[in-house]
Formats: structure tokens, C-alpha cells, sequence
């Protein structure tokens, strides 16, 4: 077989489940509002739950809502009739998936959950199956193809169901005002979190990390002081503990630029008086932006008397990819 019947293969299955997508998408009706007005009410959980390939997608779904702001969970169909209906409440809502609509396991538990005094939402082919009738709202998606050759194998029906529970958790998303930060709390542990939540006093250097000299000293102290530290600045502390300023290589070379000499000047000579600072709850990635719009390196963390308290570094947050932080 050539590399041509091959790809016609292929693309012959992608067509086939795009169409069915397609007609999904334009049989979207009042029901779905109605869905998503049921939803944003809940007081409870929503619980998903599906047979067979249908299950799977299902957990997807229930995962999804999940971690975008909706509590939700998956309950399997076979186990529900064993006991584990248990943890269905009468606050809840159930999304019941359901190509058919007629399969035994679902409809054995939809009265069941009605009785409990759960809210139904099925996602089927038709209204007048028999989980449509069970149903409080159906999302109906119309009659769908499979797109393997003898459609009969669970695709074009499993990707409708999919794109649908995306539509539904985005669609919550948007309505209830959930926001990167929010999505970066339930996600901790991801990249995204990491990269949100991860704060300027999480990375920032102190104690002896911290370059600093005595506001009386001379430029040659600063200069050597720059150079143990090895971070291209220094502070300049005043009697009091507070921050008087700070001096830079690019002071340094602006200093000598313009005619100064380091041996016998004082560190005042080469001070700038008002460096940049950031509090260490600020969010890391804030402090990269405010670096790249200043065109700097480093930013000062000063505590409640405004003395230094740390600095964060470029080299620190670039130093930082497992956090998602990205330049």
C-alpha cells in the first residue's frame, strides 16, 4: 500500500468526524443555556458518568470541570448500582453521556438519581431516547456516524462527546469570571501554577548573599564587593539600616566615561539614590516583566522599615525553568 492510500485513509477519518462536529456545533440549542443555567445553580458537585468509551470521556469531562472551578467527579454506571450511588446528593448534577441513550447501565440509575433529588443533563443522539426522557435537560447531537468503515466502533460519537464536555466546562469557565490565576491554584503542581504562583520571596537571595557596603565607604570597597558577590551591583546601606542606593557595573562605566576615577572617590560619587524595588509577595514573573521594562538586572526587596530584606536577579528567575518561568 502506498503512502497516497494511506494518507486517504486517514484524512478520510478526520472528514468524517469534522462533519459530525460540524452538525453538532449547528444543532446547539436553548437546551444547552438550559444545561449551563442548571449548572452555574448547582449548590452541590457535578458527577459524571458514562459506560464503555463513553466512560472514558466522561472522566475527561469530569476532570476538566474539575480543574477549571467546578467540583466534579466521574461515577461508573456499574458501580452506582452497588452502592456507590451513595455519593450522588440531591444538590448535585448529573451529566449522563449516552450516544445512544439506551444503554442498560445508565438507564438502570437515571430514576434512581431522580429519586435522590439530582438534576439530569444527558448528552445523547435524541430527546426521545430513553435517557432523554429520564432527563431534566438533553443536549442532543442528533444522529452521528462513526468514521471507522463499518461505523459501529465508538469515534465520530466519542469526539462529539469530548468536544461538547469542553464546551460545557468552558462555558462555565467564562460565565462564573475564572482566571489564569484561578486555573494556576488548582494546578499547583503544573507549569502554568508554578509559573503564576511562584513568588519574588520564593527566589529572592538574602543574609550574606546579598551584596552590600556602608554609604561611607570608598568606590574601591564597592568595586571589590561587586566583584566577591559576582552579581554585577551592590547596595549601599545607610547608618540607620535603610537603603541609600545602589551602584552598578553600568554606574561604574558611566562613572569612568565621563572622566571619574575609582581610586580615591567615595561610593557616593557613582550612587544611584533610587533603585527599583519589589515586594516579595509580588508574583516572579511581575518581576521579569518590570527587569525587561527597565531594562535591568535586579530589583530590591525592602521590609517594613525599608531596610533590604533580599534581591532577586535575572540569573535567579532564569535559573528557574522547572517553574515555568520562560524569557
Amino acid at each position: 500500500m502506498d503512502d497516497a492510500r494511506i494518507l486517504a485513509l486517514a484524512r478520510s477519518v478526520i472528514r468524517k468526524e469534522y462533519r459530525n462536529l460540524r452538525r453538532v456545533e449547528r444543532s446547539l440549542d436553548r437546551s444547552f443555556a438550559a444545561a449551563m443555567r442548571l449548572l452555574m445553580r448547582c449548590t452541590g458537585k457535578v458527577v459524571v458518568t458514562g459506560m464503555g468509551k463513553s466512560g472514558i470521556i466522561g472522566r475527561k469531562i469530569a476532570a476538566t470541570l474539575a480543574s477549571t472551578g467546578t467540583p466534579a467527579t466521574f461515577l461508573h454506571p456499574g458501580d452506582a448500582v452497588h452502592g456507590d450511588l451513595g455519593m450522588v446528593s440531591r444538590n448535585d448534577v448529573v451529566i449522563a453521556v449516552t450516544n445512544s441513550g439506551e444503554t442498560d447501565e445508565i438507564i438502570r440509575i437515571l430514576p434512581s438519581i431522580s429519586r435522590i433529588g439530582a438534576r439530569v443533563v444527558s448528552l445523547t443522539e435524541s430527546r426521545s431516547s430513553s435517557a432523554g426522557r429520564l432527563s431534566d435537560v438533553v443536549i442532543a447531537t442528533g444522529e452521528i456516524t462513526e468514521a471507522d468503515p463499518f461505523g459501529l466502533i465508538p469515534s465520530s460519537s466519542t469526539t462529539c462527546a469530548l468536544v461538547l464536555g469542553d464546551a460545557i466546562a468552558f462555558t462555565l469557565l467564562t460565565l462564573k469570571g475564572f482566571q489564569k490565576n484561578d486555573f494556576a491554584f488548582f494546578h499547583p503542581a503544573g507549569n502554568l501554577g508554578r509559573r503564576l504562583m511562584l513568588r519574588v520571596g520564593d527566589v529572592m537571595q538574602t543574609g550574606e548573599k546579598i551584596p552590600r557596603v556602608p554609604e561611607r565607604c570608598s568606590l574601591e570597597e564597592a568595586v571589590a564587593e561587586i566583584n566577591r558577590k559576582n552579581l554585577g551591583f551592590t547596595l549601599v546601606i545607610g547608618r540607620s539600616g535603610g537603603l541609600k542606593g545602589i551602584v552598578t557595573d553600568g554606574d561604574l562605566r558611566r562613572f569612568i566615561a565621563a572622566g571619574g576615577t575609582v581610586a580615591g572617590s567615595r561610593v557616593e560619587a557613582c550612587l544611584t539614590r533610587k533603585p527599583l524595588t519589589i515586594s516579595e509577595d509580588r508574583l516572579a514573573v511581575q518581576a521579569i516583566r518590570l527587569m525587561e521594562k527597565h531594562e535591568i538586572t535586579a530589583l530590591v526587596i525592602l521590609d517594613g522599615r525599608k531596610r533590604p530584606k533580599g534581591i532577586v536577579h535575572l540569573h535567579d528567575l532564569l535559573g528557574k525553568k522547572e517553574f515555568g518561568i520562560e524569557i
